[in-house]
């Protein structure tokens, strides 16, 4: 079996090595991605469940005001419709405020 010479030895390390970066940047990709799904669930989560009315009201003017300019792609306007909704005036009354 015939030794091989440096110029491939180094040749094959360039290509593990590139083959090595790709799988980190997956991962990397994999992990931001799990992120940003753990954080949307929370805010879900609090938008439905809050026991702070308060919290959650401010919660969502503030979903209201910040989605729109983000979300660019009608398809990704869709998926939020329920959240982009002005919230009803029923919710905005109070009994020394009505509407």
């Amino acid at each position: 079996m015939a030794r091989k010479t440096i110029g491939q030895r180094i040749t094959e390390l360039e290509e593990r090595k590139k083959a090595l970066v790709a799988r980190l940047g997956k991962q990397e990709r994999a992990r931001d991605t799990r992120r940003k799904v753990l954080l949307g669930a929370l805010v879900l989560y609090r938008l439905e469940n809050s026991n702070d009315a308060d919290f959650s009201r401010r919660l969502g003017d503030w979903l209201r005001r910040e989605l729109p300019g983000f979300l660019t792609r009608d398809g990704d306007k869709d998926l939020f419709g329920d959240i982009l909704q002005p919230a009803s005036s029923s919710e905005g009354s109070s009994p020394g405020n009505p509407e």
